[in-house]
């Protein structure tokens, strides 16, 4: 009977832990897509501090004993924060660049290109069943593709980016944690870091620091408490998806 109700309340910790990790994925979205529309935030160096808070946050999840840090080889995550920068880049410039609706639709693609990744490239066998199942997806989001009023070519491009880099990204994060013998809050406690470092670099290159329409210009105080509540629920997010990603691969 005890055991029954244990499960019954980590049945419940894990539902309540998936549902908040929905509702602050739908607050990111258009948190994000209302500062891109409406203050023209840019892109990089919002994807910057976004890591930085999201280190942050881990920080204090390990001061609070949530998480115990392990010291890893920085030369064996260099690929894994590079194609960290990647993902969150190109589907950013997604959301930028499309219609919220077609934006969620494009990342739905995200679980057929695993599949195909882990086939094709790692040799996993998958049954007749999941693989029907990826016939409505992709259908659906090509047939949305073609008749979006708003049809956006540089958008679609950046959407196709998106997907295939994020979905890379969870296979090597899968195949890390694997190797490394760490759980998704260990590893992402040091990729953060250096993701943000990559960033730190690149921003010059492609975006203002100061000025208008830099980091550091002059922002309206309604497009900065909209970036500080889009960090806020994003560190809260990564957080959320860190505690369930490995249940979640358990069950793909």
């Amino acid at each position: 009977m005890a055991s029954l109700a244990d499960r019954v309340r980590g049945n419940g910790r894990i539902a309540a832990g998936l549902l908040f990790n929905l509702l602050v994925s739908i607050c990111i979205v258009f948190l994000n897509k209302w500062i891109y529309v409406h203050h023209g935030f840019p892109n990089i160096s919002l994807t910057l501090v976004h890591f930085m808070v999201t280190w942050l946050g881990l920080y204090i999840c390990q001061k609070l004993d949530i998480f115990a840090p392990k010291t890893l080889p920085p030369t064996k995550l260099l690929l894994l924060a590079l194609s960290f920068c990647g993902f969150v880049v190109f589907t950013n410039l997604s959301l930028q660049n499309n219609t919220i609706g077609t934006y969620q639709l494009a990342k739905a693609m995200t679980t057929p290109v695993i599949i195909a990744i882990q086939t094709f490239c790692y040799q996993k066998s998958f049954s007749t069943r999941i693989k029907l199942t990826l016939i409505p997806i992709t259908l659906g989001v090509i047939l949305n593709s073609y008749y979006d009023v708003k049809f956006n070519f540089l958008g679609m491009v950046f959407a196709a980016l998106g997907v295939l880099v994020t979905s890379l990204y969870q296979v090597w994060v899968g195949a890390k944690q694997h190797e490394l013998q760490v759980n998704s809050m260990q590893l992402l406690y040091y990729q953060a870091p250096m993701s943000s470092a990559m960033l730190l670099v690149v921003v010059p290159f492609f975006e203002p620091v100061f000025g208008e329409g830099g980091i550091f210009g002059p922002w309206s105080p309604s497009a900065l408490l909209s970036a500080d509540t889009s960090l806020f629920v994003c560190g809260a997010e990564d957080r959320t998806q860190a505690a369930h990603m490995p249940g979640e691969r358990a069950t793909t």
